[in-house]
């Protein structure tokens, strides 16, 4: 039976990698077939979107000013964007996007031609980058644990867990979640063969089964 779901834009709690915080539309719907994400700068100069581009991806995001103002830096270009404004960029374009009222807020959604959406789960990872990037992977490890209680459907929390349960010596977590990621996704079978995060697994039989 078809179903439909509706939700305020406060409804959906902010996360953050340790950089700019979003909310993490995709996630809280379970969307499948394309990313959507909301962020908000909460006072004007605040760097709403990171700069980035997508040529790693090949992913085209539309972005969509829902309110205040905000000031979009398109390959060297300052474009002055109020509410209502919609901004398309491809893949290449180096791209990031400032707060000019307190407030404003953005709508991103994003997808790459000619190729299904494969969703990571990076919402999920997200608020453990952090300690990730900080060494502390006992206290990454520990939080995973409930994160994967319910089997989440996403290759690249499968993934990441296998990194970190390589990193703290348990082998078998580390394998049964890294065939799993395989399992979801061919592309982290790539991945894998030069993660340096998996080199205490790389001689185990499983893995060369694995990853080759």
């Amino acid at each position: 039976m078809a179903t439909w779901q509706t939700a305020k834009l406060e409804d959906i709690d902010e996360i953050s990698d340790g950089r700019v915080p979003w909310r993490p539309v995709r996630h809280h719907f379970g969307i499948a077939s394309f990313g959507i994400n909301v962020f908000t700068g909460k006072d004007a100069g605040d760097r709403i979107i990171n700069e980035h581009d997508e040529n790693e991806d090949g992913q085209e995001e539309l972005y969509f000013v829902h309110s205040g103002r905000a000031r979009f830096e398109l390959d060297g270009e300052t474009l002055d964007a109020p509410s209502g404004t919609l901004v398309f960029a491809e893949p290449p374009v180096k791209r990031s996007v400032f707060a000019e009222e307190p407030g404003t807020t953005v709508v991103a959604v994003g997808g790459a031609p000619g190729k299904a959406y494969e969703a990571q789960g990076w919402e999920i990872w997200a608020p453990l980058q952090g300690m990730y990037q900080a060494g502390e992977y006992e206290q990454v490890a520990d939080r995973l644990d409930a994160v994967l209680t319910d089997d989440p459907p996403y290759s690249g929390v499968h993934y990441n867990a296998a990194c970190i349960y390589s990193l703290t010596g348990r082998t078998d977590e580390a394998l049964r979640h890294l065939a799993r990621a395989i399992d979801l996704s061919e592309n982290m079978r790539g991945l894998a063969e030069g993660d340096t995060d998996l080199d205490a697994i790389r001689s185990e039989p499983r893995f060369k089964e694995l990853v080759g």
